[in-house]
């Protein structure tokens, strides 16, 4: 859905890949969020960036992660 969302002429679009921010994309590993970067800079969004080594390198590295309660059903 990422090509669809970034997309400001896709009924799917998201406002927020059309204003001025820095898009960092993430994943567990960092293959699928190298390749959303990837796409995302393809497509024209810049600037773009991805956590090399996804969320698992950052957190064995000591990266700040915070802890969320699960919601309640």
């Amino acid at each position: 859905m990422l090509e669809f969302w970034i997309d400001p002429e896709s009924p799917y679009g998201k406002p927020i890949f059309q204003e001025d921010k820095k898009f960092i994309f993430h994943c567990a590993s960092g293959w699928r969020s190298a390749l959303a970067a990837k796409t995302a800079a393809d497509m024209g969004l810049k600037p773009v960036a991805h956590l090399g080594g996804g969320f698992t390198a950052w957190r064995d590295a000591g990266g700040t992660v915070e802890k969320v309660a699960p919601k309640a059903k």
